[in-house]
């Protein structure tokens, strides 16, 4: 029986990377899969890059993106028609909508394909993505990738900075941005630099 996974965790936890290892183990194994990232993040495109998922450490690879309109269900459905898919997965879960988060459950229950979701949990103010909430709430398998606060504790929250590295806390739930905008924290040093 396939089922729906959501491994979640703040910035740097290795998010991609895992998606693109398990990417890498079935088609090593010669099954084919799908791979969708979130069309608001353009950062390769805009670089000149087709590497629509990309890791820290230099590992990458193409992608479908999605925009809020994309129907998951009926692209995936229609691909595995044409070829059957073993896997979906999905980098940047945490911009799907709910409805697209419930079209991932439905692949997995009605189209018996496992799908994988990759993504942040919370924002930069420590509050749910709609996406991400509903993954929370439906997703047959739970699993939290560890990142490391300065502090050597578990990082769990994503500070928001602004060019000169002081804490941001009001803005758009989204901007796309790395290291150079986002800085992973355990909950303490993110209530701190906040000051909670």
């Amino acid at each position: 029986m396939a089922k729906l996974y959501f491994y979640y965790a703040s910035m740097n936890a290795g998010k991609s990377t895992t998606l693109l290892q398990a990417d890498f183990n079935y088609r090593e194994r010669g099954m084919r899969t799908m791979l969708w990232t979130a069309a608001i993040d353009d950062r390769s495109a805009r670089l000149g890059d087709d590497h629509a998922i990309e890791s820290r450490i230099g590992l990458h690879a193409t992608a479908h993106r999605f925009t809020a309109q994309t129907n998951l269900l009926d692209q995936v459905r229609g691909a595995h028609a044409a070829d059957p898919l073993s896997c979906v997965m999905v980098d940047e879960a945490q911009f799907l909508t709910p409805e697209q988060a419930w079209q991932c459950a439905d692949i997995a229950d009605k189209a018996g394909i496992p799908v994988l979701c990759y993504g942040l949990r919370t924002d930069f103010r420590g509050v749910l993505f709609p996406g991400a909430g509903v993954l929370l709430g439906i997703a047959d398998t739970l699993v939290e990738l560890k990142a490391v606060c300065h502090c050597g504790r578990k990082a769990s929250m994503n500070l928001r900075v602004d060019g000169e590295g002081r804490a941001v806390s009001h803005g758009a739930q989204t901007e796309i941005g790395g290291n150079d905008r986002y800085v992973a924290l355990c909950r303490r040093h993110f209530s701190a630099a906040l000051g909670r």
